[in-house]
C-alpha cells in the first residue's frame, strides 16, 4: 500500500521561497543601487563581503548563522527576550534561504545598473529630476530585464536551498522541512543513500542490491597517497553532527 503523500514540505518550501525571493529583491536591488554610486576601494571590500554567501559552501554559510543566531550569541540572547525564536524554526529557513539567493539578486542588478547608458541619467539630470526621480524613471526602467532575472535566480536558488537550512532550522516535520530535505530523508529512509553519498543511489541504479555498511564506511575513509587515513577528526566531527538530536524527534 503506498503511503500518503505529505504536502506539507512543498508548502513550506514554496512559503519559504516566495518570502525569501521578497526579501533578497528588496534588500538586493538596494544594494545594488547603493553600490552602484559607490567609488574608491572601498567598493571593493563591500562587495566581496556581500557576494561570499556565494561563493561559500552552503553548510558553511548555515554555520556562521548559527553564530550569529544562536542562543549563545549577543543577537541570539535579545531575540530570544522579546520573545522570536530563529533555530530550528520556520522565520530560520527563510533567513537562509535569503542570504544564500541574496548575492545572485545583488550581483546580476548590479551588472544591469551598470549597462544603462551614464548619459541617460545626466540628461535627466540637467532637466532638475532628483537622484531618486532619476533612479526610478529612468534607471530601474532600463535595467528591469536584469533585475527580472535576478529575481527568477534567486527564487531557483531559494527553492533549492539545502544545507544551510538544515543547520540554521533543521529537519523538522510540518515546520522546517523544505522539499530538499524531504526528498534526501526519503531516500535515506527507503535505503538508497544510508552513508549520505550518492553511492547508494549509484549502485541501486546499476541492480546491485548488495550494499555493505563496511564497504561504504571504507569508501567514506579519505586516504593519503601512502594509504594511512587523514582527515580522521575532521570525519568524526561530520559524523556526530549528522547524529545530532533536533527537537520533534527527528535529525538531519
Amino acid at each position: 500500500m503506498t503511503p500518503p503523500i505529505d504536502p506539507s514540505p512543498l508548502a513550506i518550501s514554496l512559503a519559504t521561497t516566495c518570502a525569501a525571493t521578497m526579501a533578497s529583491f528588496f534588500l538586493g536591488l538596494f544594494a545594488a543601487r547603493r553600490m552602484y554610486a559607490m567609488l574608491g576601494s572601498l567598493r571593493t571590500w563591500i562587495d566581496g563581503i556581500l557576494t561570499l554567501p556565494l561563493v561559500l559552501p552552503p553548510t558553511v554559510v548555515g554555520f556562521f548563522l548559527l553564530l550569529i543566531f544562536g542562543r549563545c550569541s549577543a543577537l541570539g540572547l535579545l531575540l530570544e527576550q522579546v520573545g522570536v525564536t530563529v533555530v530550528f524554526s520556520w522565520p530560520g529557513t527563510v533567513i537562509a534561504a535569503t542570504v544564500v539567493a541574496f548575492p545572485l539578486m545583488y550581483r546580476t542588478s548590479l551588472g544591469a545598473l551598470e549597462l544603462v547608458n551614464p548619459t541617460l541619467l545626466e540628461a535627466a539630470r540637467t532637466l532638475g529630476a532628483s537622484e531618486g526621480r532619476v533612479f526610478r524613471r529612468v534607471l530601474l526602467p532600463l535595467a528591469a530585464p536584469g533585475v527580472v532575472a535576478g529575481s527568477v535566480l534567486a527564487f531557483a536558488r531559494a527553492l533549492g536551498e539545502f544545507g544551510a537550512t538544515l543547520m540554521l532550522a533543521g529537519n523538522i516535520p510540518g515546520r522546517t522541512q523544505t522539499m530538499p530535505i524531504a526528498i534526501t530523508g526519503s531516500l535515506r529512509a527507503a535505503g538508497f543513500c544510508d552513508d549520505g553519498s550518492v553511492d547508494g543511489v549509484q549502485e541501486h541504479r546499476c541492480g546491485h542490491s548488495d550494499r555493505r555498511p563496511a564497504d561504504r564506511r571504507r569508501r567514506l575513509e579519505l586516504r593519503s597517497c601512502a594509504g594511512r587515513p587523514v582527515l580522521r577528526p575532521l570525519q568524526a566531527c561530520w559524523l556526530s553532527l549528522a547524529s545530532f538530536p533536533i527537537p520533534g524527534g527527528c535529525r538531519p
